[in-house]
């Protein structure tokens, strides 16, 4: 077994380990590039009994902004944190960008961001206006995600970059009046433990659990009223597998009280299926904030939750995940996020107006190929906060330009 003190400072973790592999987080193959749109069934289960394990002091705990802070990052963007020492090398199946030489694009477009997203934003707009320029995009403050998706409805921009799912009320006006859903184009994946940038989303446990590994059906069953994939209620640690003392001890599962962007991640990530809208259980302990969640498990042996990577201040177990029962499963490692085989890693959109029977316009299309192509994914690389995309994630978000 080895230990490691470099891959995953924060607290107890464990990660699966295949016979080819010696290294931790990995996942279930070296040729894990091939992402996670690809199909994880292409990729080789990892053996589920065998496991590195390491150890490492936590972080101090992460407190929320000010209100001056805050303040701030809606008038200049929120202050960057420091780049992770490893960074993610760009997948070699992204596309190269080639510029349209057959029609002249031009016109000027106005945008909302996120206060974590005007530094990519306008690094985007500098390299794209180098190719095109006579076409002028910006994003001005306010920086809120918020504010942006709802002036969508409104008619006054043009499209808002978001790091985060949007909001199921702004879902909802905004097909109220249009009668169709906005586009949401997948630009850039998220970032790993940054507080505030979009860190990956992980289900912990005590560390005196000997639960490893948990899939979506069962995460569905524990944490849902609506049981959507399939499942019957998961109320004790023996429908888990668990066995001995374990067997009838009952399951306490902690979750974020709605709306808050985490639990809307996993919601729409886990408990809703087939574009039917999963429901939080009612027997859940709910938190209004995801800065005490990690301590839940710390205290209580029997518990389960979720939280962003950059929140675990406390001594928990980070379980490993599958899409199926059948896996495969993966940690929430740094080398499982940069290489989207972590099912929970998050993404930033691109979102707009664009109806049904109408093309998008030329230049915020050919803008959009741009970001999803290899110079594009340069930039965020680049930017050493996010994740670039692996090349099946860009191809499945050009599809959603060409329909």
């Amino acid at each position: 077994m080895k230990r490691s003190r470099h891959s995953f400072p924060r607290g107890l973790a464990r990660c699966a380990l295949t016979a080819t592999l010696t290294a931790c987080g990995i996942g279930a193959a070296t040729a894990a590039d091939a992402p996670a749109a690809a199909g994880h069934a292409a990729l080789v289960p990892p053996t589920p009994t065998q496991y590195v394990e390491w150890l490492d002091q936590m972080p101090a705990t992460t407190k929320p902004q000010t209100e001056a802070q805050v303040e701030a990052g809606k008038q200049q963007g929120r202050a960057l944190p420091e780049p992770e020492l490893l960074q993610p090398t760009l997948d070699p199946a992204l596309p190269p960008y080639k510029p349209r030489r057959d029609i002249k694009l031009a016109g000027t477009f106005k945008g909302a961001a996120s206060d974590v997203l005007p530094g990519l934003a306008n690094a985007w707009f500098a390299a794209f206006r180098k190719i095109y320029p006579n076409v002028h995009l910006s994003v001005a403050p306010p920086y809120a995600g918020s504010l942006g998706a709802k002036e969508l409805v409104k008619q006054t921009l043009d499209f808002v970059f978001v790091s985060r799912e949007l909001k199921p009320d702004d879902v909802t006006e905004f097909k109220a009046k249009f009668g169709y859903l906005p586009t949401s184009v997948p630009i850039s994946g998220g970032s790993y433990r940054h507080f505030g940038f979009l860190d990956a989303v992980g289900f912990f446990v005590s560390r005196d659990n000997p639960l490893d590994r948990i899939s979506y059906a069962q995460i569905d069953a524990i944490f849902s009223s609506t049981h959507y994939r399939g499942g019957q209620p998961i109320t004790t640690w023996g429908q888990l597998g668990l066995t001995g003392e374990w067997a009838d001890k009952p399951i306490h599962a902690y979750a974020l009280k709605p709306w808050n962007g985490f639990e809307e991640f996993v919601r729409q990530r886990v408990l809703s299926v087939d574009g039917k809208r999963g429901e939080w259980s009612d027997g859940n302990h709910y938190d209004k904030l995801v800065f005490p969640m990690a301590k839940h498990a710390a205290e209580d042996r029997y518990a389960i939750g979720y939280t962003g990577v950059a929140y675990l201040d406390a001594p928990v177990k980070m379980l490993a995940i599958g899409e199926n029962d059948a896996g495969p499963f993966y940690s929430p490692t740094y080398e499982n996020v940069a290489r989207a085989t972590y099912p929970l890693s998050r993404l930033i959109f691109f979102n707009f107006n664009k109806a049904p029977d109408k093309p998008i316009d030329p230049a915020l299309a050919e803008f959009l190929k741009f970001v999803l192509s290899k110079e594009g994914q340069q930039i965020v690389r680049d930017q050493a906060l996010y994740m670039p995309l692996r090349a099946g994630q860009v191809a499945a978000a050009r599809a959603l330009i060409e329909k």
